[in-house]
């Protein structure tokens, strides 16, 4: 055998080779992915031959089934819409499927191992195996009222989020986003009247798709003064502290002001009184007073920079994911503290970004004496029969502060509600600490308005913790309605009604 002859036998066994190699990865490793996704039309089918598992909160249907007479056997419905489409998400014929639906789509479509005994069952019976229930921690009063008062805000914000978590579990009460879309136009089983929805919506300016409670980050403005007043408690300050404040604060080319001239006029305020009134200057001056590595290392405490959470389901870890809150660099190009950076980013300001997802997180471990709980969706996972297959058990995620800087911070935040900015989110017969933010963003535009809080009932008991952001408001006052708006969805949350 002549040399070219030699080289092309190689070349020819060396592409067998890799043939053969690639059709055991595929076979090893990819054949499930093929086998699931939602591209290949044989799943589809199999999937409609059997009723797709109920969601469900508070025993009310959220997303479910209807029987049909064409090819796919079944329908999926979404009773109540809009208010639901950030959590539920939806599961379309022809598209990827997102949300709920999509983090528990083995255990809806019957296919989880938990429901191994139930098809093993159905071969013996004859039965038509069907999927799993899910069972949500939603409050369907407090995520309508979240929905309905975002939707309808006296301030004429066309976008927002609310979270409302119980402190003391980690439960998701309400997950809200506006604007959001009805999820019955995206499971049609016309695909090209699905296909043609979805490009709608995609397009749309106001970004209907996009979950802003876990998704969007955006400067949170004083409420992060939450997090800057831990860090100073943990250092060596209390609550009767003297900070210098005044009118005005300069550092390093950044002009810091008070909201209003009568906030703070003095040299001096308390460091309750600072958070009490909103003051600018005097929270500007602790941070650089405390320094960078102190005031970024109290918020990543509380879960800044943590890239990693899915609220979902605490067993698998799966669920919807949360954009990571970041504090920014606060460093000039030498590595040395930009202290004008420090200054800004102590009111919430400069790079800051936070998720109303982390605002309310920050709310419930004050609440909770320190101690962040594992926020999750799942509460419990039901076979066909209504078994109870899985029941959540709350988990600690971390604990940012010690019980007794919680104990001042929520003393400190119940002087917010009851004697400063965020009045409008009192509750009758609660207790109810917060703090609200007015975040300056690009230039030219309009302030975002936030508010996080607590409410504890008459027994002490720590019943929600909430987050409340309304994009880009017009005139003013955007942060006194976010912190009405949390009060109304607190009041839900704990048993008030609407």
């Amino acid at each position: 055998m002549n040399a070219p002859l030699r080289r092309s036998g190689v070349v020819i066994m060396v592409l067998f080779g890799l043939i053969f190699a690639n059709l055991n990865w595929v076979q090893a490793y990819k054949a499930d992915d093929y086998r699931t996704s939602y591209r290949n039309p044989r799943v589809q089918e199999a999937e409609y031959d059997r009723p797709r598992g109920v969601i469900e909160a508070d025993g009310t249907a959220l997303a479910q089934n209807q029987a049909t007479e064409d090819d796919l056997k079944y329908l999926r419905v979404y009773p109540k819409g809009e208010a639901y489409a950030p959590v539920i998400g939806y599961k379309p014929v022809s598209m990827g499927s997102v949300g709920i639906e999509e983090s528990e789509n083995d255990f809806l479509s019957g296919e989880s191992d938990k429901l191994f005994a139930d098809r093993l069952s159905d071969m013996f019976t004859g039965d038509n195996s069907g999927g799993g229930n899910v069972v949500l921690t939603l409050n369907t009063k407090a995520q309508e009222v979240a929905y309905k008062q975002l939707k309808n805000n006296e301030r004429g914000a066309t976008r927002g989020a609310a979270v409302a978590i119980d402190p003391q579990t980690g439960a998701i009460q309400a997950l809200a986003s506006f604007p959001s879309y009805d999820p019955n136009e995206l499971v049609t089983h016309d695909k090209t009247a699905a296909s043609k929805t979805y490009n709608v919506l995609l397009k749309k300016e106001n970004n209907p798709l996009l979950n802003r409670a876990t998704s969007q980050t955006l400067p949170p403005g004083s409420t992060f003064k939450v997090v800057v007043s831990a860090a100073a408690l943990q250092n060596g300050y209390d609550e009767d502290t003297e900070i210098p404040a005044g009118s005005v604060y300069t550092e390093g080319g950044a002009t810091i002001h008070n909201a209003e001239d009568e906030v703070c006029p003095g040299s001096e305020v308390t460091l309750k009184e600072a958070l009490t009134e909103s003051c600018n200057t005097g929270y500007a001056k602790l941070g650089v007073k405390l320094g960078a590595d102190k005031v970024k290392a109290a918020a990543k405490a509380f879960g800044f920079e943590d890239d990693t959470l899915k609220v979902g389901d605490l067993e698998s870890g799966d669920g919807l994911a949360v954009a990571a809150s970041h504090t920014g660099e606060i460093a000039n190009e030498d590595g040395s503290t930009d202290k004008a950076a420090l200054a800004q980013s102590s009111i919430g300001q400069r790079d800051v970004r936070m998720t109303p997802v982390q605002g309310a997180l920050i709310a419930a471990a004050v609440a909770n004496g320190g101690e962040e709980m594992r926020p999750y969706l799942v509460q419990k996972l039901l076979n066909q029969d209504r078994g109870t297959v899985y029941t959540a058990q709350p988990k600690t995620l971390r604990t940012p502060i010690s019980g007794t800087v919680a104990s001042k911070l929520k003393d400190m935040m119940v002087s917010v509600v009851e004697n400063g900015t965020g009045t409008n989110a009192q509750i009758d017969g609660y207790t109810v600490g917060g703090k609200t933010g007015t975040a300056q963003n690009v230039e030219n535009a309009d302030p975002h308005g936030w508010f996080i809080g607590f409410a504890f009932n008459d027994k002490g008991e720590a019943v929600s913790a909430v987050c409340v952001v309304l994009e880009n408001v017009s005139g003013g006052h955007a942060s006194a309605e976010a912190a009405r708006i949390a009060g109304l969805i607190m009041k839900a949350a704990a048993g008030g009604g609407n």
